[in-house]
């Protein structure tokens, strides 16, 4: 399962997020935890609706938790709990902008934390790899992409934020740097900023959000569903709650999306790679419909639903057939034939 590494600054409410994406509460959690997003989709609660789903199942991903860092000097994240980090696909940075907070300082503080660590692995590296170049010169490669990484890192700049190119960024792969992996920031805002929010978080990028972790991790909204949680977010003030599209962006920033099964007993969402082809896509469901596939039924989820129940969908003629070469895309709902 692919995962997210959670990242703040001790007050930037980034234990209250993650309580607001899995409900488990770290208050005082004092290493790492791991937790698992579902991924809300009002697609897949119309397709359980219309096929009468006995179940549905969202799909999933997983997202640790790292106690909040101090700016105060000698008391940040330290190795142990940063090198925890490594085996994350992907960051999600939180930053403070409520209570009159610069965000843009906390950003610092947490990209200046990731970029040390990842100047130590890459001087480390290095001079490993410049000691076996004498008798292997296809290190040269690696060799020169991590001279460029240890230029940028040592003018304190991360590497997503870097002009390396995609293919320097590649051979940087065996040292796992923390600023080699996506991004995503968050800023937690003020109540009386929510109608601003999105103003505040464009400062940090086109896909930067903005979420009041003060309402969206409250107890009592963690623990509502449905029709309960949106009153008393409305109560609340908050027209929407931003931990759906959140967890959407996190999924995207993975590289995954999800296609979608639907039927008497189950509904659910799978996650895939994009770009994946068919086959590997139905591996997800199970390897043996990957090793086996023959073809795959396709229907986009709204085509369908508009028909009305995948029977009708087949008598109308409606379903693609799509064999190996056919690339999933985010929505299709489909059915897989296979031969073992």
């Amino acid at each position: 399962m692919e995962h997210l590494g959670l990242v703040g600054l001790a007050d930037s409410g980034h234990a209250e997020l993650f309580r607001a994406l899995t409900g488990m509460d770290v208050a005082h959690a004092a290493d790492r935890v791991l937790g698992v997003v579902a991924l809300p989709d009002d697609r897949l609660d119309a397709l359980a609706t219309m096929s009468a789903s006995k179940r549905t199942v969202y799909a999933t991903f997983q997202i640790a938790y790292l106690p909040g860092l101090s700016t105060e000097a000698g008391k940040g994240l330290g190795s142990r709990l940063l090198g925890s980090l490594r085996d994350c696909d992907a960051l999600m940075l939180v930053v403070r902008a409520a209570d009159g907070n610069d965000p843009a300082r906390d950003l610092r503080a947490l990209e200046d934390e990731l970029v040390l660590a990842d100047l130590g692995s890459v001087e480390q590296r290095l001079a490993k790899q410049q000691r076996a170049l004498k008798g292997d010169r296809s290190l040269a490669g690696e060799i020169a992409a991590l001279e460029r990484a240890e230029a940028v890192l040592s003018e304190g700049e991360p590497i997503y934020r870097s002009d390396l190119t995609a293919d320097e960024r590649a051979l940087l792969a065996p040292v796992f740097l923390l600023t080699n992996k996506p991004a995503l920031v968050v800023v937690n805002v003020d109540i009386d900023q929510l109608d601003r929010a999105d103003a505040v978080a464009a400062g940090f990028g086109a896909d930067a959000l903005a979420v009041c972790v003060e309402i969206e991790g409250d107890p009592d909204v963690v623990a509502a569903e449905g029709a309960e949680r949106a009153t008393l977010l409305a109560d609340l003030g908050v027209a929407e709650s931003v931990v759906p599209r959140l967890a959407r962006s996190a999924l995207a920033m993975l590289g995954k999306a999800t296609f979608l099964t639907t039927g008497d007993k189950e509904s659910r969402a799978w996650i895939f790679r994009v770009g994946a082809a068919a086959p590997e896509c139905a591996g997800v469901i199970h390897s043996d419909l990957q090793r086996g596939f023959i073809r795959a039924e396709v229907i986009d989820w709204q085509e369908l639903l508009e028909v009305g129940s995948w029977a009708r969908a087949k008598d109308a003629g409606t379903l693609r057939v799509e064999g190996k070469d056919y690339r999933f895309v985010d929505g299709d709902v489909v059915e897989i034939r296979f031969n073992v």
